[in-house]
């Protein structure tokens, strides 16, 4: 009887700490008539799906995993027409219950999260970085007109442009990752947009993270890369 009460507590236990490690997706895709969607997370060089739901006729969805720590995740949609441009959404994962809403038109670019705080810092970098994406865009069209004019003033002027708008971006980077140091989304962005910053700046970004962050995913590939 005593093996019995103590093989019940045991599943009980492990039910509670899944529980307690779930990460649980809900959302509604608005607009889809049928498809698969499949939550998915890169493990080394490999995009694994963790969970999926077929949708036929159902708008609303869900999806779990089992984690350790917040985490890079993906939420990819298979309309099974062949495409799989532009049906990818990326967020922080975490504990607990988040949710993503979106439409079938503009898959990535018109949804909503809530319950990642994380995401909610990524998408707020990534709508100032696109600013300079789009200015470096444009320097570097100026610069090939350039190149076929064989005009070295105006090659040596947007050069100079480049330098210093990259030189921008990577402070922003990096003040927007001390600023949030308190978040993995702090390192990830340093490992992911600016691994090979000025080494002493990524010292300085390490220095101001607390002792879990820096013993998250990121934190750790941070630390590999100041200490290499």
């Amino acid at each position: 009887m005593r093996k019995i009460v103590f093989y019940i507590i045991t599943l009980l236990s492990i039910s509670c700490s899944n529980d307690k490690n779930n990460m649980i997706i809900t959302g509604e895709v608005d607009g889809l008539k049928k498809g698969t969607l499949y939550l998915q997370k890169q493990i080394d060089s490999t995009i694994v799906s963790l969970d999926s739901v077929i949708m036929k006729g159902n708008t609303e969805f869900k999806l779990e995993a089992v984690i350790n720590e917040p985490d890079i995740f993906y939420l990819y949609l298979d309309k099974n027409d062949g495409d799989s441009l532009n049906d990818i959404i990326t967020f922080f994962g975490n504990k607990g219950e988040i949710n993503i809403n979106t439409r079938l038109i503009n898959f990535d670019s018109s949804f909503e999260i809530s319950g990642s705080k994380n995401t909610d810092l990524l998408l707020e970098y990534f709508s100032i970085i696109r600013n300079y994406n789009l200015q470096n865009l444009d320097l570097l069209e100026i610069f090939y007109n350039a190149q076929i004019e064989q005009n070295q003033d105006r090659i040596d002027s947007v050069n100079n442009q480049i330098e210093k708008l990259i030189k921008r971006k990577y402070l922003y980077s990096l003040n927007f990752s001390i600023t949030n140091s308190l978040y993995e989304v702090s390192p990830y962005i340093a490992v992911s947009q600016i691994p090979d910053a000025n080494k002493d700046l990524l010292i300085k970004l390490y220095d101001t993270l607390s002792m879990e962050i820096r013993e998250s995913k990121y934190g750790k590939i941070l630390e590999e890369i100041i200490t290499n």
